[in-house]
């Protein structure tokens, strides 16, 4: 199966929470799941019981390392702090959603 890569896009709560249950569903069919917050999305990166799932399946949880600095965010344990260009220099044949 293709993997799964979700960029979500901005600071709207329901997009986020719907890219959490794409990436859970992908995750739990056994596939690659990533999803990279932009921006201000990474304002959303708060514990919660989807995170935590996400988390626990496996799902790559990427936060844009220049918007944590930006927005004073502190990386949650699990996430980590990259890049769009790493995100896409790895991209290989994923499917590419954006939330």
């Amino acid at each position: 199966m293709r993997g799964l890569t979700t960029v979500v896009a901005g600071a709207d709560a329901a997009r986020f929470d719907a890219a959490l249950t794409m990436a859970n569903a992908q995750a739990a069919l056994g596939a690659r799941a990533r999803l990279y917050l932009h921006d201000s999305a990474v304002t959303l990166l708060a514990p919660g019981p989807l995170l935590a799932m996400a988390l626990e399946l496996g799902v790559a949880v990427v936060a844009c390392q220049s918007a944590l600095a930006e927005h004073g965010v502190a990386l949650p344990d699990g996430v980590e702090a990259g890049g769009m260009i790493s995100l896409f220099s790895d991209l290989g044949d994923d499917r590419l959603v954006v939330a």
